[in-house]
């Protein structure tokens, strides 16, 4: 079985978008360098941000997000975001109407039960888990492996925090990778057992 990941970029106080949902400077790294990180060519970071995050996101199998998230992203019109093989949207509502039944999103009710749905379809890819709300309930959990972090430059002062609303103490280990790329810091936790 693949690890689970809680992953965003973030701001140096500890936000992953403001008080209206949008992540504002958080993605600049994504385009302040002159490799391209995937075929769209409009994300295009510098190498050092390339060799870590283009390795990081080849292992993803599934990423789990919360319905706030599909939501905004109006389901990125049913095709997973970044070459994703499938998204698990963790919802107390049924899909959307008229939601295409053969696109590769599951909706599951709780936190939960969308780690084991994809965990099943990772097999032993990697789960990554949104950070905000739902990556702070699976971190709550104990369901969480390991925490990654772009952190950017910029104080948002208020937003979306990145653990959401987890309000006990939770240990990571001493960072295992700090990787300096433009416009963000790479960082990489595992969580103490």
């Amino acid at each position: 079985m693949g690890k689970v990941v809680m992953y965003a970029s973030v701001s140096v106080d500890g936000f992953v978008a403001d008080e209206n949902d949008q992540p504002g400077p958080l993605f600049e790294w994504l385009t302040s360098g002159d490799v391209p990180l995937d075929d769209s060519g409009v994300a295009k970071v510098s190498q050092t941000s390339y060799d870590y995050t283009r390795a990081y996101w080849d292992q993803i199998g599934v990423t789990i997000a919360g319905r706030h998230v599909f939501d905004l992203t109006d389901g990125w019109d049913g095709k997973p975001p970044g070459g994703i093989d499938h998204v698990v949207v963790v919802t107390h509502r049924p899909q959307p109407e008229g939601w295409d039944p053969t696109a590769p999103f599951h909706f599951v009710d709780g936190v939960e039960a969308a780690v084991a749905k994809a965990q099943e379809l990772a097999g032993d890819r990697v789960v990554e888990v949104a950070a905000g709300d739902v990556g702070g309930q699976a971190l709550a959990a104990g369901l969480v492996d390991e925490v990654r972090m772009d952190v950017v430059p910029v104080v948002l002062g208020s937003g979306k925090r990145y653990f959401g609303s987890v309000d006990a103490q939770h240990l990571l280990e001493d960072p295992d990778a700090m990787i300096q790329g433009n416009r963000v810091l790479h960082l990489r936790y595992q969580v103490r057992r």
